[in-house]
């Protein structure tokens, strides 16, 4: 048995609470002991993107109090993970305790698709999921952590499930934090683009590691009533 952290990101935590409660079924068939700190709160990613870093790097602060160091740290965003692990020496530069806890720290803290394949060196979860689906990648993940492969390794062990690739999977998705609210006209178009994308490759399902892709995915296919929805990852891998 290997013990984890687990962190909970803002949108999973208020919007997608089922796809947590997944994310802890997958990583206990993984064979982890999952500790959960529930005194966690934001990482401080939307504090810091809008500008505010004084009140970011406060969340930093409890961030690197909330978690152990030394005890790997799993989370389903690689948005989340990635601002921990690339933006947290900014926002506490006059903190040298913290900067040099930081530096074991951003080591230790990982993106779920990420720590099953390349740290667990698990691939198969023995999940059904009897559906054709196409992934697209979060921008995070693949830009900022180049995670590309290891949920494509995933899903093309989960028994019943067809991948079908669609073109411009890398494209971001349009909602981009604040972005989305800023230039809702432009997000939507990039919704749009996504999914009738999906639509014509004749999928049911969008997967994605990132929880707020999907909701701006799905806040399209809802508002248009379509026929598809945009799923986490861990809610497929928990189909076990």
């Amino acid at each position: 048995m290997k013990d984890i952290q687990l962190f909970i990101p803002c949108f999973i935590d208020q919007l997608y609470p089922e796809t947590g409660l997944n994310v802890v079924k997958v990583l206990e068939k993984a064979g982890c002991t999952v500790h959960y700190n529930s005194a966690q709160t934001c990482c401080g990613q939307p504090a810091f993107n809008s500008g505010y870093w004084n009140e970011a790097g406060v969340l930093a602060a409890k961030f690197m109090t909330d978690f152990d160091a030394n005890m790997p740290i799993v989370s389903p965003s690689a948005s989340c993970t990635g601002y921990v692990i690339h933006q947290y020496h900014k926002v506490l530069k006059d903190n040298i305790a913290l900067l040099e806890k930081h530096e074991t720290l951003k080591n230790s803290i990982f993106e779920l698709s990420d720590f099953l394949v390349n740290i667990l060196h698990i691939e198969n979860l023995g999940a059904t999921f009897p559906h054709k689906v196409t992934f697209h990648d979060a921008c995070s993940a693949l830009r900022e952590q180049g995670i590309k492969d290891e949920p494509r390794k995933l899903l093309s062990q989960v028994k019943g499930l067809e991948l079908i690739e669609t073109s411009e999977c890398e494209t971001c998705c349009g909602f981009g934090g604040t972005f989305a609210i800023k230039n809702s006209d432009i997000s939507a178009a990039m919704a749009e683009k996504k999914v009738l994308n999906a639509l014509e490759a004749g999928v049911s399902y969008i997967v994605s590691t990132e929880a707020s892709c999907l909701m701006n995915i799905n806040g399209y296919i809802n508002k248009h009533s379509l026929a598809i929805k945009g799923i986490h990852l861990a809610d497929i891998l928990a189909q076990f």
